[in-house]
C-alpha cells in the first residue's frame, strides 16, 4: 500500500562531500544529458513515495544550490570536511522537526536509483524499522532509518563512515533491489 502524506518516510539526498575521488563535489555532477544527480536523487525518493525531501549541501554549495530542485529542503553542513557521518547526523537532526515515521537515504552518486528500489524501501517506513537495499545480497543504498533510531544512528556514525555498521548490527532487512539495476555508485568520473 502506496504512503500517504502524513505517513509517508522523509527522504535525505547525501551531497555535501567534496568527491575527492570523484575530481570534485558530486552535488554538481550532471549526467552526459546535463540533467544534476541532485535533481534524479529527488525524484527517485520523492516517486518512490518519500513526502518532504532533504538534501545535504556543503563543499561548493552556493554552486549547488540552484541544482536542488524546488519542493526540496536544503540543510547546510557545516562540517562536511569531517565525512559523510556529518550528513547523516545533520540530515537526521533536520528530518526531527517533522512528523515522518523514518527516512529513506540516498547518496547523490548512485545517480541510477530507480524509484522501484526506493517504494520497496518505502513499503517498510514506520518508527521501528531497519532496512537497506541489497543488490545480489551485497548491502547497497537506498536505506530506510525508523524514527526510533535516529538518534543512535547519529551517534553511531563516525568520519566517512556511515550507517551501514549499525544496520548490520542491529539485524535490518535485507530488500532486495538487484533485479531493479546495478546499485553501483560512480566514485569516478
Amino acid at each position: 500500500m502506496p504512503a500517504t502524506p502524513s505517513d509517508a518516510p522523509c527522504g535525505l539526498v547525501l551531497a555535501a562531500g567534496a568527491g575527492r575521488r570523484f575530481g570534485g563535489p558530486k552535488a554538481l555532477a550532471r549526467t552526459p544529458a546535463g540533467t544534476p544527480w541532485i535533481a534524479l536523487a529527488v525524484r527517485a525518493l520523492r516517486d518512490g513515495g518519500c513526502g518532504e525531501i532533504l538534501v545535504t549541501l556543503g563543499s561548493a554549495v552556493d554552486e549547488a544550490l540552484p541544482l536542488v530542485p524546488a519542493g526540496a529542503t536544503v540543510v547546510r553542513v557545516a562540517d562536511w570536511q569531517t565525512g559523510v557521518a556529518a550528513s547523516v547526523r545533520a540530515g537526521l537532526e533536520s528530518a526531527t522537526s517533522g512528523s515522518a515515521p523514518a527516512v529513506v537515504v540516498l547518496p547523490v552518486d548512485t545517480p541510477d536509483t530507480p524509484r522501484a528500489a526506493v517504494a520497496r524501501l518505502v513499503r517498510r517506513a514506520a518508527p521501528n524499522a531497519l532496512a537497506f537495499a541489497a543488490y545480489d545480497g551485497a548491502p547497497g543504498h537506498p536505506v530506510l532509518i525508523g524514527r526510533s533510531h535516529w538518534s543512535a544512528v547519529a551517534a553511531s556514525v563516525r568520519g566517512d563512515v556511515g550507517a551501514r555498521p549499525y544496520l548490520i548490527a542491529q539485524g535490518a532487512d535485507a530488500v532486495e533491489c538487484g533485479d531493479l539495476w546495478s546499485g553501483a555508485d560512480r566514485d569516478e568520473r
